[in-house]
């Protein structure tokens, strides 16, 4: 049973509760409880900062730019995948806040988890332009774009919702079947295939085909679409995925016709 430590160094009538997940690196684990000051302005990332910077300095969390683009400070807030920064206390004035490591990943430490197994998943659909191989940029200021890097508005909004994916993996702490299926490349990885192999520079399609048209590619997604319910930027994972199914169906049985 996990060790429960309450730490009262709030003062004034405004405070919340805020419970926190703690887990050491050799993996023991337990909870710590804070009344932490807050106004309408305070953040879940304020929150934990007031924290460290008041009753516990050992509080490990990830943070960086603060303004919902950096995407490192994921966690679980009462059970749903938040940004930290983009979350506000005055909402759980009430209930209060239970706040954990995001779910999907192994804890390293506190709230922060590994991220190494998300970045070896998205390495492998190549998030990169893969250009025609007569395609070359000008090497001259002055030289006009070779028409394989120039694009119409219609092109680039085929692609630019899901370019807009900050890799915070809060649709992966929301994505059940990660529970059932923890090498499924997940909801991130396949928007990012989408958003290259929809990129009309692009000719990479068949390379992630081969990654995407497997046991573990996009095939274990059954379209609950919570990762799309979670996204902080707007993006839709779920039909990505929903894409990427479809593609591969229709490669399968174009295939399958040709015979």
């Amino acid at each position: 049973m996990s060790e429960q430590i309450v730490h009262d160094q709030a003062e004034g009538p405004q405070t919340v509760r805020l419970e926190v997940a703690r887990q050491e690196p050799d993996g023991s684990a337990r909870r710590d409880v804070f009344d932490v000051p807050f106004d309408d302005r305070t953040s879940v990332l304020d929150a934990l900062q007031w924290v460290k910077d008041h009753a516990d300095p050992t509080l490990t969390f990830r943070w960086s730019c603060k303004m919902g683009v950096c995407g490192s400070c994921g966690v679980m807030v009462n059970g749903r995948p938040v940004l930290g920064c983009e979350t506000f206390v005055r909402g759980f004035r009430a209930s209060g806040l239970v706040v954990d490591p995001l779910a999907h990943a192994e804890v390293l430490r506190d709230l922060v988890v590994d991220t190494d197994t998300f970045v070896g998943k998205l390495a492998a659909v190549k998030p990169w332009l893969v250009p025609d191989g007569a395609t070359r940029l000008p090497l001259a200021d002055d030289a006009p774009p070779t028409s394989g890097h120039t694009q119409a508005p219609g092109e680039l909004a085929a692609f630019r919702d899901f370019a807009q994916c900050i890799d915070c993996m809060l649709c992966y702490a929301a994505c059940p079947q990660l529970d059932v299926a923890p090498d499924f490349l997940g909801p991130a990885v396949v928007a990012t295939a989408r958003r290259w192999d929809e990129d009309s520079r692009d000719r990479g399609e068949l390379e992630r085909a081969d990654v995407l048209d497997t046991e573990f590619g996009a095939w274990p997604c059954i379209q609950i679409g919570a990762c799309t319910q979670v996204c902080p930027k707007g993006v839709d994972p779920a039909r990505a995925l929903r894409d990427a199914q479809r593609v591969a169906t229709e490669t399968w049985e174009a295939r399958q016709g040709s015979r």
